[in-house]
């Protein structure tokens, strides 16, 4: 019943990809009003979103420390996330 129930092979990494990933997905600089998708990297735990955002796209509203704040609308709603680098990539759609 935790934060990362009913995720045994979406935060589980291919034999071959294990370990931490290059430090060049860290380096990308994102802006406010930017377009961002979510894709949860299972070897950082810190600033991880919940399994209902992966594969979601949303907005930089702020920067904020090592992390970002990212706007995904869920339904109706639109969720305020706060996200580390890791687990973002810019949207190319």
């Amino acid at each position: 019943h935790g934060f990362r129930a009913r995720t045994r092979s979406l935060m589980s990494k291919r034999v071959r990809s294990r370990g931490l990933s290059s430090p060049s997905k860290v380096l990308i600089d994102y802006e406010e009003g930017q377009r961002v998708d979510i894709v949860i990297d299972p070897g950082f735990h810190k600033g991880m979103p919940h399994r209902r955002y992966q594969g979601r796209t949303g907005v930089v509203t702020a920067l904020r420390g090592r992390a970002i704040v990212v706007d995904v609308s869920l339904g109706k709603a639109i969720k305020t996330l706060i996200i580390r680098r890791e687990h973002l990539q810019p949207s190319r759609g």
